[in-house]
């Protein structure tokens, strides 16, 4: 089954078991996600009353284009469940996510969710996480290098991310580093050394934060990690 079909039939499948007419839904970012906003649009197209809250600017684009109406997070009370990709998905259900560059808002949905949905195709499972992927950490503008350089203390590589020549910036209008570790081998430490570095907004680590991962296999079948 081709990578496309793979995101696809995973992301309808946690849409389709997990959200309920009148839920108020958070909408992931990245290209497993989008196909849960599609499915969640042809939803709000058969009817269902749905509150929905984007995880990004291009999330809620898409969702918008679609007939999704989109709310501020400020309003709700709470998101009922939220379905989103991941970069690394280890044996404990922890992850890395930012690749798409929406970490925080991200984290700040996951948060307020009763239910965190991961979806991920099997080539993001990961024996230890930072193995595959670098590590994105957001952080302030002001002074960078010097952030950059804290980080890269912790045992990494900080590349900062570019998009078109010039640095990417995130919908809070701060950068991005990918830090590269050969592996990460106590990530509840790293994440608390990281959260303390002056300048770092967010980072990428999501921990104990998924409460169900749906990972598709190449023969197109569909396990759960719970």
């Amino acid at each position: 089954m081709s990578e496309p079909n793979l995101k696809r039939i995973v992301a309808e499948k946690a849409v389709d078991d997990y959200v309920k007419d009148g839920m108020t839904v958070g909408l992931g970012t990245g290209s497993t996600s989008e196909y849960a906003v599609k499915r969640v649009g042809e939803l709000v197209s058969s009817g269902f009353k749905l509150k929905c809250i984007a995880t990004s600017q291009r999330t809620a684009d898409l969702a918008q284009s679609i007939g999704i109406e989109i709310h501020d997070i400020n309003d709700v009370p709470h998101i009922d469940v939220t379905i989103d990709g991941a970069d690394e998905v280890d044996p404990k259900k922890q992850l890395i996510k930012g690749l798409g560059g929406a970490l925080l808002r991200e984290k700040i949905v996951a948060a307020a969710s009763l239910m965190e949905i991961i979806i991920v195709d099997s080539s993001k499972l990961v024996e230890k996480l930072g193995v595959r992927t670098p590590l994105p950490v957001e952080v302030v503008i002001y002074g960078h290098r010097k952030t950059a350089y804290a980080l890269e203390k912790q045992g990494c590589k900080a590349t900062l991310r570019m998009s078109g020549g010039v640095p990417f910036v995130t919908d809070a209008g701060n950068y991005i580093y990918d830090c590269k570790f050969e592996a990460i081998e106590s990530p509840f430490f790293l994440e608390s050394r990281i959260d303390v570095i002056p300048g770092v907004v967010e980072n990428g680590l999501f921990l104990n934060t998924a409460n169900v991962v749906l990972v598709s296999h190449p023969d197109g079948k569909i396990t759960i990690m719970e």
